[in-house]
């Protein structure tokens, strides 16, 4: 995979993998009739860092402390400073979490454990003598 001290401005089909630093609070705004959303994010990928412009859905997706793989993406420059987005064909998706953990999953998790408890509990009431207390 491509290193982010590597990535030059008008650099296209870019795959790397990075971590989630810091994000913006992200901002809507109308154009050409369309209700658009965007956040700017601090990655870094161990060594450097760069500046991650999310858009739309990808705003809602990505969250500090995150592992995020992008596909074909593209390095811009605005301002002097470059910049990597996802663009028109490019593609990210979450590989993992970093220091935070998904909220999402812990209900999940629990409710499995509800059930593996209450398949348990049926199997103990049909035994003689045996109650959940006991184990």
């Amino acid at each position: 995979m491509t290193k982010l001290s590597e990535l030059q401005p008008g650099q296209g089909s870019v795959n790397i993998e990075v971590t989630v630093k810091s994000m913006e609070e992200p901002r809507t705004f109308n154009k050409y009739g369309k209700d658009l959303k965007v956040a700017n994010a601090v990655v870094t990928d161990g060594e450097s860092e760069i500046k991650l412009t999310l858009w739309n859905d990808d705003v809602d997706k990505v969250k500090t402390g995150a592992v995020i793989q992008i596909t074909n993406g593209y390095v811009s420059e605005f301002q002097g400073e470059k910049q990597l987005t996802t663009g028109k064909f490019g593609k990210l998706e979450i590989a993992g979490e970093g220091s935070s953990e998904s909220p999402s999953e812990d209900p999940t998790a629990s409710s499995a454990e509800e059930v593996k408890e209450e398949t348990v509990s049926e199997e103990e009431s049909s035994s003689e003598g045996s109650s959940a207390e006991d184990y």
